[in-house]
């Protein structure tokens, strides 16, 4: 018959005394690291993206084309779309010609011969770019680093909230919790996984429906139906299932 020296809360629990803790608290750092590096890498593209911009802008100068071909999409598909326009122009004695990229909606309104406002190169005369289409990237793009940032901030935030939320459901049941005497109303499980059953246990002649967290672990502390559980402080119709190990881990059985 097992012996019991339970100790009444505040009790001390470590994170390395509970079965399975560390580990999800790895993954949840794991995958925080890997949604960080990703957006690390979106990072270093938008700079360099955000640096050629800059010195395509510092570079170009203005030049009036004039359209030659125009290029739209269907017509019931033009809202945020683009065309694409094929424009002559001059770069100094040069003349060339180019395709340029324009919203649908304000290109449909050429004709051929229209004017189109360009940006060149003269590093690059045969890559023209339309001036509006290049101002409202610009525009838009001065928002990214900080969305960036955002980004990457609400990720640590996430990360650390969950970590923080994994070591308070790993402890808090044990440390604070009530231990009750809980009656499952279905299987506990393998034992291989955590898993998650329904059952019940009373606290002043009140019958106290609840919902179990069982861990993976070598078998639960029984007392004939019954197994041994730590209600969790902050939600009372949560509890957790003490398994041996766990209990013997703790220093709880004699």
């Amino acid at each position: 018959m097992l012996r019991f020296a339970i100790p009444k809360a505040p009790r001390a629990v470590k994170l390395g005394q509970v079965p399975g803790a560390l580990r999800r608290l790895l993954v949840a750092g794991l995958v925080g690291l890997g949604v960080l590096a990703v957006l690390c890498g979106l990072g270093l593209w938008l700079g360099r993206a955000l640096s050629s911009q800059a010195r395509f802008l510092d570079a170009a100068v203005p030049v009036t084309g004039r359209l030659l071909e125009l290029r739209l999409p269907p017509k019931g598909e033009r809202v945020g779309a683009l065309a694409r326009l094929t424009v002559a122009y001059a770069v100094g004695e040069q003349k060339e010609s180019g395709v340029v990229e324009l919203d649908a909606e304000r290109a449909e309104g050429l004709g051929k011969g229209a004017e189109v406002a360009l940006l060149v190169d003269p590093a690059a005369p045969s890559q023209p770019r339309a001036k509006e289409r290049v101002e409202q990237l610009d525009e838009s793009r001065r928002y990214l680093p900080w969305a960036a940032a955002l980004g990457a901030l609400a990720v640590v935030l996430s990360v650390l909230r969950e970590l923080k939320r994994a070591v308070a459901e790993a402890l808090e049941p044990l440390r604070l919790g009530a231990l009750v005497w809980l009656t499952p109303d279905e299987p506990l499980g393998d034992g291989r996984a955590t898993a998650v059953v329904r059952g019940h246990y009373f606290r002043d002649d009140v019958k106290l429906e609840v919902r179990a967290r069982v861990g993976p672990g070598t078998g639960v502390v029984r007392q004939g139906d019954k197994v041994l559980a730590a209600v969790v402080p902050r939600e009372p119709d949560w509890v957790r299932v003490v398994d041996e190990s766990l209990a013997r881990s703790l220093g709880w059985l004699a």
